[in-house]
């Protein structure tokens, strides 16, 4: 994957695996290298950023990567259905759904649509740890986005591992890690951040 997303960064990707012949050939069944779950910014393309084909990924996206049942669900059946070795959570930068975390948190703010709160609810203790880290407990609409992104990304990991009897004990027997990655819109690099389990 980190050479896909090379490929991609450099302007020279290779577009494998999407020919008629290939989509074919995947009718019957699926064999994905990876699970990915990530934002579903339109910005995030699994595939696009890791220079990646049909049948390749298992991806995951809800806004701003929020764990809940169906996030769960569908990692484990990625894990113990399709065999996948390797879950790799994304995160990015300037993502709406920590922004809107950031700005509800404060005093004043104005109330969210009540299925969008559901969702940053769960961003909510990473904005107030940055917070209180920065000394601005009183005041976390002015937590910094990248590090809330950041702290995020670490709670989803968590989240993952805490929900999922299945994927905690393969992580811990060895046969499955979890790998979670910032994504640089600008720049278009995946920085591996975090890391359970052998890689």
């Amino acid at each position: 994957m980190l050479d896909g997303n090379a490929r991609f960064i450099a302007g020279s990707p290779e577009h494998p695996h999407q020919d008629a012949d290939y989509r074919e050939a995947l009718a019957g069944g699926q064999t994905p290298s990876a699970a990915l779950f990530g934002c579903a910014d339109s910005r995030l393309a699994a595939e696009i950023i890791f220079d990646r084909g049909l049948g390749d990924l298992f991806v995951v996206r809800n806004a701003g990567q929020v764990v809940d049942e169906s996030v769960i669900g569908s990692l484990e059946y990625a894990v113990t259905v399709l065999g996948v070795a390797l879950i790799v959570v994304l995160g990015h930068d300037s993502c709406g759904a920590v922004a809107a975390a950031i700005a509800s948190a404060g005093a004043d703010s104005e109330p969210l649509p009540p299925h969008i709160a559901h969702l940053t609810e769960r961003i909510q203790p990473a904005v107030m740890r940055v917070a209180l880290a920065a000394g601005t407990a009183d005041r976390p609409e002015e937590a910094d986005a990248f590090d809330v992104g950041r702290e995020h990304l670490r709670d989803s990991i968590a989240g993952i591992l805490s929900g999922s009897e299945i994927i905690s004990e393969r992580v811990a027997a060895g046969t499955l890690a979890v790998v979670g990655a910032n994504y640089r819109l600008a720049e278009g690099r995946a920085v591996p951040d975090v890391h359970v389990g052998l890689v």
